[in-house]
């Protein structure tokens, strides 16, 4: 019995043993064709760089696209945290009666922050600003009603949250209306929305581009190949085998393609920097422009790789089962 399971145990070594060695060698064969086919776009340089252009432009696109997309929110971000509440209180309503709704609103769960504004203080505040200090004197009495400012939590700081807040707070008995500016935000996020939504379109129909232009540059270089693939199909190659160094030459378009579209993108910005800076300065902000981190860069990257290979693959399982030995 011993020997028989030593038996047994010497084939299945074997088997492992011919089982890693095929995939070693499929691993080494798939590497040494990846390095001919970039050796095979070195050859033919003028052709290889004018698709890599095209890739990369058409890559361009919308990776611009989405940075604007993401400092345009980077600006609204502090727009969509200002949503404060005004508060006109009653005429006939005290002062003491006022401070007592200062202090009940702040107890909401739905409030961050309260500041009352008096009459006199609205008065004074309106004297400074308007520059009618002198004509205001001769008011026999202050037609400004106090205000109470109420500034939501993070969480009903958006139009619809806060408009909820808003209706809530004008039931208050002391309180005769209430304002909110919400119109410029809700305007705001449709524009972003709208942005958002143009992006994806444009980019599906860019990105659809650059499959149809991986394709059919492969097809070209397939048709160019075709005797030797016949030549290849006649010795016993597998498909396998003759597909590879096609994929993988769409593979390398898109990791060039997507470099080009990176360091387009970075050029831009850094073209655009001094005039963003210099409007900046004028709203007295020290907005910067940002552009890609690493991580949208790696998907920028395998992006572009997946469109040349699903160029590539679509175009190689297309053309070349049709070219057979008995066609020559």
């Amino acid at each position: 019995m011993s020997l028989l399971f030593k038996g047994r145990d010497a084939q299945t070594s074997s088997q492992n043993k011919s089982w890693f060695l095929r995939c070693y060698f499929f691993m080494l064969t798939v590497f040494r064709q990846g390095i001919n086919s970039l050796g095979e776009m070195w050859r033919t340089p003028m052709a290889s760089l004018m698709t890599i252009l095209v890739l990369g432009l058409s890559l361009t696109l919308p990776a611009t696209l989405y940075i604007v997309v993401k400092n345009v929110q980077q600006v609204s971000s502090g727009f969509s945290d200002a949503s404060e509440i005004s508060l006109f209180v009653k005429e006939s309503m005290s002062e003491q009666q006022t401070q007592t709704l200062a202090k009940r609103l702040a107890l909401y769960p739905e409030i961050a922050n309260v500041k009352l504004i008096s009459k006199s203080q609205a008065l004074d505040e309106f004297k400074r600003i308007s520059g009618f200090g002198q004509a205001l004197d001769y008011l026999e009495e202050n037609p400004l009603p106090n205000v109470v400012l109420v500034t939501p939590t993070s969480r009903y700081r958006k139009p619809q949250a806060a408009q909820q807040l808003l209706d809530k707070l004008e039931s208050e008995r002391e309180v005769e209306f209430g304002k909110l500016d919400i119109e410029w935000l809700e305007r705001l996020n449709a524009l972003l929305s709208l942005l958002k939504e143009s992006v994806v379109t444009i980019a599906l129909l860019l990105l659809s581009a650059v499959i149809l232009i991986i394709g059919n540059t492969i097809r070209l270089s397939i048709m160019d190949k075709k005797a030797e693939i016949q030549v290849l199909k006649l010795v016993g190659a597998t498909n396998t085998f003759i597909h590879t160094p096609f994929i993988w030459t769409g593979v390398w378009y898109g990791i060039v393609g997507g470099l080009v579209a990176f360091i387009c993108v970075a050029m831009m910005l850094w073209w655009l920097e001094s005039a963003v800076s210099m409007v900046a300065g004028v709203y007295q902000s020290a907005f910067v422009l940002q552009g890609l981190n690493g991580n949208e860069l790696m998907i920028l990257l395998l992006l572009a790789v997946s469109l040349g290979f699903g160029g590539s693959f679509l175009s190689v399982h297309r053309y070349i089962k049709d070219i057979e030995p008995d066609k020559v």
